[in-house]
């Protein structure tokens, strides 16, 4: 009688649990937000230190870095929703890290120039309009619904640590390194951010199939602007955030031009002060769901918006000496606000979608808020040539103390917590 050997499957194909898919996940972020945190301030800075452009170039830039999601981004929803999320994160992290690479290479070569810059920030930007849809959506099939806002928190306060850490590190690494090199820790985060997606072993959902006599293309975007713009929940989510990224971008863009030009401090200075804005979202991701769990999760969003209104006149004021710490302290305590609706909002536009449109939903989403950060950057680099680096952050902090009006008039102002917090 022969006897048939059954050989055990290798480690490698054995499917993950959604414990360890997590917690990869996790990693994976972690990898890629340290990095682009580090990339967030070098770019500005290649084109300021290495490159000696003007304000209005600096806007460009920071434009540009967020144009693909309003040139692309209702598309690319629609597409992801046809494919598997996973592997089309890996191929935007392998893609983000050859272009950011491509920088110090050509500095090191002596052709860096400003139109590779835009090139760069252009092209890496179409990248991540791919891996946010998709990350986004491929949240809910690893955590499940009720997992969400745990989720959420998790990625939220992983995004600001790196923050924390890329930021400050970011400065200290464009003194030492300069700024081109400096984006060499980007790319290293985006190849470590694809490298754990691909350890991830747990399976992912089969997309519905597409059929020949189904939606078209443009069909199936239409749907996902109709139910985002028409839903009584994600609009004013929406109107929300949109002035929120505006406001935050106004400011963020100018102040390493106002640092370096206006009030002389060193390179360090600049990534430790928008470190502090690391601390911030950090601080509100920790706060978001027992602060939920006792006022109620719209509540909480509408009623941290009036409080923290005021303070962005603060941030406006900065100056050298005691006016730059009341300006940190003012600048914790409005990204302390924006943690908290990170985690509130997104969780509250994952669980109304059902899931054939989270792609799509995710999309309108990314288009609108991080069309908003486009608008931002360019109206930071006009208001600063016009007028001064001064006014662009005046107007950052009017936009930041408006920001709880959509929700005020919302049914979201009487919202209950969440499932999961």
């Amino acid at each position: 009688m022969t006897t048939t050997h059954t050989r055990a499957p290798s480690p490698a194909a054995v499917p993950d649990g959604p414990d360890s898919a997590y917690r990869l996940l996790i990693a994976a972020a972690a990898a890629g937000k340290a990095g682009s945190a580090v990339g967030g301030l070098a770019v500005p800075l290649t084109a300021v230190l290495a490159l000696h452009s003007p304000a209005w170039q600096v806007g460009l830039l920071a434009a540009l870095q967020t144009a693909a999601f309003l040139l692309i981004g209702l598309p690319a929803g629609a597409w992801v929703d046809r494919l598997r999320k996973r592997p089309v994160m890996i191929a935007a992290d392998v893609a983000r890290a050859l272009l950011y690479a491509s920088v110090p290479a050509a500095w090191a070569l002596g052709c860096l120039g400003f139109p590779q810059l835009c090139a760069v920030s252009l092209l890496a930007g179409t990248a991540t309009v791919f891996f946010d849809i998709a990350a986004q959506s491929h949240l809910p099939s690893v955590v499940g619904r009720a997992g969400l806002t745990r989720a959420n928190a998790h990625l939220v306060t992983v995004d600001a640590v790196a923050q924390i850490g890329g930021r400050s590190a970011g400065g200290l690494l464009v003194a030492l390194l300069t700024a081109p090199v400096t984006l060499l820790v980007d790319a290293a985060g985006c190849l470590g951010s694809a490298w754990l997606l691909r350890r991830i072993r747990h399976p992912e959902p089969a997309p519905a199939p597409t059929r020949p006599d189904g939606p078209r293309l443009a069909d199936e975007i239409r749907d996902g602007l109709r139910f985002v713009l028409t839903h009584p929940v994600l609009r004013p989510i929406a109107l929300a955030g949109a002035l929120t990224n505006v406001s935050v971008q106004l400011c963020q863009t100018v102040l390493p031009l106002l640092f370096a030009r206006t009030l002389g401090l060193p390179d360090a200075a600049t990534g430790l002060f928008l470190a502090v804005g690391g601390v911030g979202v950090f601080l509100g991701s920790l706060l978001a769901r027992p602060l939920a769990r006792r006022t109620g999760a719209g509540r909480l969003l509408w009623l941290m918006g009036i409080a923290v209104a005021p303070v962005g006149i603060g941030v406006a004021l900065v100056d050298r000496g005691p006016a730059l710490w009341c300006a940190a302290a003012a600048w914790l305590v409005t990204t302390l606000k924006v943690g908290i609706d990170n985690v509130i909002k997104v969780s509250f536009r994952q669980h109304v979608t059902p899931d054939h449109l989270l792609g799509r939903m995710n999309a309108t989403m990314r288009v609108i808020l991080t069309g908003a950060l486009t608008v931002g950057g360019a109206l930071a680099g006009l208001l600063g040539t016009l007028f001064s680096e001064r006014a662009a952050l005046w107007a950052g902090a009017l936009g930041l103390a408006l920001v709880w009006l959509p929700i005020r008039r919302s049914p979201l102002r009487t919202a209950p917590t969440l499932p999961g917090t």
